[in-house]
């Protein structure tokens, strides 16, 4: 399994007291899942929140890169045909043609950037379907 988490304060909408919540993203058995736990320091407000899909919400994924920062996926071999790697994104990401034809000149030039998960999560896709990859920090 492949996670990443971070501590987020807010205020409580029921008491207006400080909230302590904990959002990531995880890969497990092959989907990208998102969460978020929260708990009011002052009054009994709490909550649990888990889902799956091919895009997390932004505010778990902003606060994800704030603190731990970009990853970047690059092709790490000689590709003699994108459609091992249009097929992968297409299958990770659930994206058009058009769209899956962008990010893989994208990822063929500069590389994708997105969290630590999300480009683990394409590596292991394309590394499917024998694209090699390799993911790093993106500064």
């Amino acid at each position: 399994m492949i996670t990443q988490g971070v501590q987020v304060t807010g205020r409580c909408s029921v008491c207006g007291g400080t909230t302590t919540c904990d959002v990531g993203q995880f890969f497990d058995d092959g989907m990208l899942c998102w969460g978020t736990e929260g708990r009011c320091a002052d009054c009994l407000n709490g909550w649990c929140e888990q889902d799956s899909g091919s895009v997390t919400p932004e505010n778990i994924r902003q606060a994800l890169l704030q603190v731990h920062g970009a990853a970047r996926l690059r092709l790490s071999g000689d590709l003699l045909s994108l459609a091992p790697v249009l097929q992968a994104l297409r299958n990770a990401r659930e994206l058009s043609l058009s769209e899956a034809r962008v990010q893989a000149t994208q990822l063929a030039e500069t590389g994708l950037i997105g969290t630590l998960v999300e480009m683990e999560i394409l590596a292991v896709h394309l590394r499917r379907r024998s694209v090699a990859a390799s993911v790093e920090p993106a500064a």
